[in-house]
């Protein structure tokens, strides 16, 4: 009990602080994408763990929370953690590794398909830094020909303190 923080650890402190947020939502085919806008808390558990907390709208109207968990396992050499939503009823269970420029975050995760048809499938979400005030996050599930689709995209920027 008790390890020491990781470097891998460290980096996910840059997730920390308060931020707000724009979102597109691709919804059925021939359709805009949805527009959202929220704001993100993100708070230290300890040294080991970061969570961040969302609020905001869902495309079409009604609000939406939602909770993130990251960590760092030595022992698996991987970015482990959760998210959960008030809008679905699925955990998504995260396993992740970061890029060799230390800016790109791809979290893996398999969920419920949108065909509807009580298949599961593959996600990725993948947090981007881009600056120490700016990251994104693009959603993408793997489709039945082997093809990857973009579905939703969110651009975080750091409030002022």
């Amino acid at each position: 009990m008790n390890p020491e923080p990781h470097a891998m650890h460290r980096w996910l402190q840059q997730l920390l602080g308060d931020w707000t947020s724009t979102s597109s939502c691709d919804m059925e085919p021939g359709e805009s994408p949805a527009q959202a806008k929220g704001t993100e808390h993100g708070r230290a558990l300890g040294d080991l763990w970061v969570t961040l907390e969302g609020t905001g709208t869902m495309p079409g109207g009604g609000n939406a929370r939602t909770q993130m968990t990251l960590g760092y396992d030595p022992a698996q050499n991987a970015f482990i953690g959760t998210w959960v939503g008030s809008m679905m009823t699925h955990m998504w269970n995260y396993r992740g590794t970061l890029d060799a420029s230390q800016k790109v975050l791809t979290l893996e995760a398999e969920g419920p398909s949108f065909e509807g048809d009580g298949t599961t499938t593959r996600y990725t979400d993948v947090i981007t830094l881009v600056s120490a005030n700016e990251r994104t996050l693009t959603s993408s599930g793997l489709q039945s020909d082997g093809s990857w689709n973009t579905f939703m995209r969110a651009r975080y920027l750091r409030k002022a303190a």
